[in-house]
């Protein structure tokens, strides 16, 4: 068993989401990306309003992040889920979605959303597996295909995820 540390971080800092926005291009087109196509992406997207981003890393090494933005009414929107492919099916996505519930709850949200591509298939099956539900369209993201969402209650009989 991998043991992971998530701490909350700086979304602005961190190099992975460049990482993150390389991968989704990359997919969404099907081809390689290149820095020009990440730099205009990164100067003209609208998704800056990232308030709570968890970084989760092993032996000191950062190797995934997921963000949240508060929608109001009790619900937050989880946003930028991304594990560093050397890193995936060990857990660190699981990690970061207990984190992020533990977060959630903690600053008064008790429904989490998302959203998600088509081609996502592996991030559709790690929410559904999570207890997210799909749900009609709840905003107006432009790329996005499936809507998710996860009313949330406080497990008092699993351990908490380390937070450093």
């Amino acid at each position: 068993m991998t043991n992971w540390t998530v701490r909350v971080a700086d979304a602005a800092c961190s190099p992975l989401n460049r990482e993150y926005n390389a991968e989704m291009i990359s997919r969404y087109w099907g081809r390689p990306t290149n820095d020009a196509e990440i730099d205009a992406y990164e100067r003209d997207e609208q998704d800056r309003d990232v308030p709570v981003f968890l970084v989760v890393s092993r032996d000191g090494e950062d190797v995934g992040c997921l963000g949240m933005r508060f929608l109001g009414d009790g619900a937050g929107e989880l946003t930028r889920m991304f594990v560093r492919t050397p890193f995936r099916g060990k857990g660190a996505a699981s990690a970061l979605l207990k984190a992020m519930e533990e977060e959630a709850l903690a600053r008064g949200v008790t429904t989490l959303r998302l959203d998600t591509r088509k081609d996502l298939v592996e991030a559709r099956n790690l929410y559904a597996k999570h207890g997210f539900a799909e749900i009609g369209r709840y905003n107006d993201a432009g790329y996005a295909d499936h809507w998710f969402e996860k009313r949330l209650k406080r497990l008092t009989s699993a351990p908490p995820v380390a937070m450093s």
